[in-house]
């Protein structure tokens, strides 16, 4: 199997651009109809509010000096171990919420679905959870660490810092059919709007099989796809479970390159590619591609976004694992 790569961590970016879509479209000029005024009414918590930076100060100030000590040595020895951990981070947030309920390793659990089963990072989370258990025992959640691995490791292969509060608790529930919501590759740009407004990645060559060979039914390729780099995927797809990169230009460099494939019919994923074809993402594509800065600023943005679904952080909700993989005993 090919190595994995940095890519991977692109491939999210720009799903995750989704979930700003509004506020994106309205940094770049594009309007739609004016809202009507709010009502005043009395503001509700939510419960990412309730997260703060400044969370472990007391309780565990040494946590992200722990986990970046950690990491950077891993990293060191594989950088494609950065997009793996993101993509780590992007199914657990998408399913329940940024609980940690992706790393709960029982019969029927996310983990153990059909979709989950290329996903890796998790023995990192656990190194990294034992040595948080060791220094600040009972304190820091998995949901938290997990969140904070995703941040560092990004910076650690060149991308950009963002903030991350902390004060999750881990989830008590993990069930492998609800993974079927993580987005697979194979959605319209509507079911991908969708999706997020409910709520690097290496890809196997069984991902992209109706693509090269048959695709709508018709026992052809996709005509969308540039000649050239169909040949190529052709060929590199010999094999259901060979893996082809998410960005065949630079596929070890954290960069917008990502985009300007998909101007170039490029785009190794339906998903991707129907990005830049359908007129309410393609403008975004396009500013992506031509602005480097800005797709730096917006992933970091994204990112933040992306940690503060559905937490837990109520008195009544979830609770701090000891270990990752299991549930606290009662």
């Amino acid at each position: 199997m090919e190595t994995k790569l940095l890519k991977q961590s692109v491939c999210i970016a720009i799903v995750l651009f989704l979930n700003c879509f509004g506020n994106a479209r309205a940094s770049l000029g594009v309007t739609s109809q004016k809202a009507k005024p709010a009502r005043a009414s009395k503001p509700v918590l939510h419960p990412a509010d309730r997260l703060s930076l400044d969370y472990y100060h007391a309780s565990c100030p040494q946590l992200e000096g722990i986990i970046q000590q950690k990491l950077q040595a891993l990293v060191k020895k594989d950088n494609s171990l950065a997009a793996s951990i993101i993509r780590l981070h992007f199914h657990d947030c998408f399913v329940r919420g940024c609980d940690a309920s992706i790393l709960l390793n029982h019969q029927g659990s996310e983990r153990s679905a059909e979709v989950s089963k290329t996903l890796r990072g998790f023995n990192i989370i656990d190194e990294i959870k034992s040595e948080v258990e060791r220094k600040c025992p009972k304190t820091v959640s998995c949901a938290d660490i997990l969140v904070a691995a995703a941040r560092d490791t990004t910076i650690m292969v060149g991308g950009p810092f963002w903030e991350v509060p902390f004060g999750r608790k881990d989830g008590l529930i993990s069930i492998a059919n609800e993974a079927k919501n993580v987005p697979h590759g194979h959605e319209n740009v509507t079911q991908l709007i969708k999706q997020f407004e409910i709520n690097g990645l290496n890809i196997s060559c069984s991902a992209i099989q109706q693509r090269l060979f048959n695709y709508n039914n018709t026992r052809k390729s996709d005509p969308s796809i540039d000649i050239s780099y169909l040949h190529y995927l052709k060929k590199k797809c010999t094999r259901l479970d060979n893996y082809v990169h998410l960005d065949v230009a630079t596929p070890r460099i954290f960069d917008e390159v990502y985009y300007k494939n998909l101007e170039k019919k490029k785009g190794l994923l339906l998903t991707d590619q129907l990005l830049y074809s359908d007129q309410r993402t393609a403008s975004l594509v396009h500013a992506l591609a031509s602005q480097p800065e800005l797709f730096i600023i917006q992933f970091g943005v994204s990112m933040v976004k992306l940690g503060n679904v559905g937490v837990l952080t109520g008195k009544d909700q979830g609770q701090i694992r000891l270990n990752c993989n299991y549930v606290n005993k009662a």
